[in-house]
């Protein structure tokens, strides 16, 4: 997604302003949707005015005029849903409080209704909403997420889980809702795929706490395409650039070690 919105933000009439690299909220891994995606890019204005923006009648940027244009680049899958000028100090990616995703399963015997297959996992074995739900809430809290997390040279995978509940939205259908301040990559997946084999009853409601104190990766991965990152929190426009300054700092220091 960030390339195509990259590629449909360069077609800019000749003379406007050059945006910069997109910076996304959460790189998903490839095959994840997005409802709730937030991104921001730099502008670079050209010399002369006709390196600025678009703007409307009382020179406020037109962003409602170029937001139809770069949907008429992208393919039908992504879209720009809304567009404005960003707080001073906004950071799509450090500024970010809190992560929400949300995972969707069908336990039915015979799949997942065909109109839903590409955001809903055919699990075809019966799941245990109470075993999911005590196994997910023992991992809450500020944790090393080690055994959750596909790790990256010099990076960190301590996190804090905020929310993991699963709920029945129909007779074959359950979701589970995952909150984070932040993300490592394939986590929410492999909590995902370690609550599965709970839930079906291959594996106890203790066994993900052993797999989080133990800190190896298990294999159980859930598939990407039932996975949506459903919305992005932020604090109040004055404090964004401290958050974004603080995140930054976090993240340097961890990659120090």
């Amino acid at each position: 997604m960030q390339g195509l919105l990259e590629e449909a933000l360069a077609k800019q009439p000749p003379g406007a302003a050059v945006p910069k690299s997109v910076v996304v909220a959460g790189r998903t891994d490839a095959g994840v949707h997005a409802t709730g995606q937030v991104v921001h890019v730099d502008v670079v204005p050209l010399p002369g005015p006709a390196g600025r923006l678009a703007v409307d009648a009382n020179g406020i940027p037109d962003l409602e005029r170029m937001r139809h244009r770069w949907n008429r680049f992208l393919p039908g899958d992504v879209r720009v849903l809304d567009a404005r000028v960003a707080p001073t100090g906004f950071d799509a990616r450090f500024s970010a409080v809190r992560r929400h995703y949300r995972y969707r399963v069908s336990d039915a015997a015979w799949g997942v209704d065909p109109l839903r297959r590409f955001d809903t996992l055919a699990w075809g074995r019966p799941l245990s909403l109470t075993a999911m739900n005590e196994a997910s809430e023992a991992l809450l809290g500020l944790r090393d997420f080690a055994a959750f997390c596909k790790q990256r040279a010099g990076g960190t995978t301590i996190r804090e889980l905020q929310r993991f509940t699963w709920q029945r939205i129909d007779a074959h259908v359950v979701e589970a809702e995952v909150s984070a301040d932040a993300f490592c990559h394939s986590m929410v997946r492999s909590l995902v795929g370690a609550m599965l084999l709970v839930g079906d009853g291959r594996r106890p409601a203790e066994w993900p706490a052993e797999l989080l104190r133990g800190g190896v990766r298990d294999s159980a991965v859930a598939p990407a395409h039932g996975l949506t990152l459903i919305g992005v929190d932020y604090p109040a426009d004055e404090e964004l650039a401290a958050r974004a300054d603080q995140t930054r700092n976090m993240r340097a220091a961890s990659d120090a070690g």
